[in-house]
């Protein structure tokens, strides 16, 4: 059942989540493959039915896989008994929803919401652990707030201190800065940040939002149910960090982009994706490129490049 995976708290390999109704098929993941580390706090982006919230569900235990292989700290996710995929997502996940009804209960206080999660564990002092996660999450002052009284951002850092309540290895959030504005946005991202480096949780946050890339280190792109690329952050770029802090949002997007070096993912068959743009950029209009080695370098061209150099 457990697998010993030293530094790995995720690990897929060819995922695959087929949706079926009785007229059609959806291919949600399409042999998706990545690895995240524990103790990492990184970002997958995508558009619209890229796939990543259903890689989200995959990990959180809130839906089953259809093929693939998919270990969530050491567990096979695959070979989990009901029993004990409610046990996992107990106490191994914690989940931060866009939507704050699905994060707290309006009729109960700050410090109740986070006290539910700890109703089914035998955790003992249980207010005063749910006062100590409102603290770290700035929040200690409004702890006997309920929801109509909170601002979004309020509401999204309560949701934080509940998805800790349990202690979790692993922290999920589903676009977590979709409803609040910019400043929120970045303060959501420090407190996120700060969680991984004082608590070494690691948080794996989906969101379409690029802002947040000069927040973490590893920015991951799924397209069409698969990894496209990858985005790592300089080593150059993470001792200025503190830099950005003040800048207009135009001029911390122009250092982000330069903090960061893209890498198309190559899976264990040898495909990529060749982000759209570029390919427009060569002129490849056809479903075929041409590839050669040229100095040590894989180098793609249009189909017909071979013909225009001739002529």
């Amino acid at each position: 059942m457990v697998r010993s995976l030293a530094e790995n708290m995720i690990e897929c390999e060819n995922l695959v989540k087929i949706y079926k109704t009785e007229d059609i098929e959806v291919l949600a993941l399409q042999g998706l493959e990545l690895t995240v580390k524990k103790g990492e706090l990184m970002a997958i982006i995508g558009n619209s039915g890229s796939g990543k919230s259903t890689f989200l569900n995959m990990i959180g235990g809130l839906d089953r896989p259809s093929a693939g292989r998919l270990y969530v700290d050491g567990l096979d996710l695959f070979k989990l008994s009901e029993t004990e995929l409610v046990a996992y997502k107990r106490d191994t996940v914690g989940f931060v929803w866009q939507n704050n009804a699905r994060n707290l209960m309006p009729y109960l206080t700050a410090v109740e919401n986070v006290q539910m999660p700890m109703m089914f564990t035998a955790r003992k002092r249980q207010k005063e652990h749910a006062l100590e996660l409102l603290e770290l999450v700035g929040m200690g002052h409004r702890k006997n707030s309920k929801l109509s009284s909170l601002s979004g951002g309020e509401q999204q850092r309560i949701a934080i201190a509940i998805a800790l309540a349990n202690d979790p290895k692993l922290l999920l959030a589903d676009e977590p800065t979709g409803s609040v504005d910019v400043r929120t946005s970045d303060y959501l991202l420090d407190t996120f940040r700060a969680l991984n480096e004082e608590l070494g949780l690691t948080i794996v946050i989906v969101t379409h939002d690029r802002h947040l890339a000069k927040k973490v280190n590893r920015v991951v792109s799924i397209r069409d149910g698969k990894t496209s690329s990858e985005m790592i952050m300089r080593q150059s770029y993470k001792q200025r960090m503190q830099e950005l802090e003040g800048l207009d949002d135009g001029m911390a997007e122009a250092m982000t982009e330069a903090a960061h070096e893209e890498f198309t993912v190559l899976d264990k068959a040898g495909r990529l994706q060749i982000p759209s743009q570029m390919l427009d950029e060569i002129g490849a209009t056809s479903h075929k490129v041409k590839l050669e080695v040229v100095d040590g370098r894989i180098v793609i061209a249009p189909e017909d490049a071979a013909e225009k150099e001739q002529a």
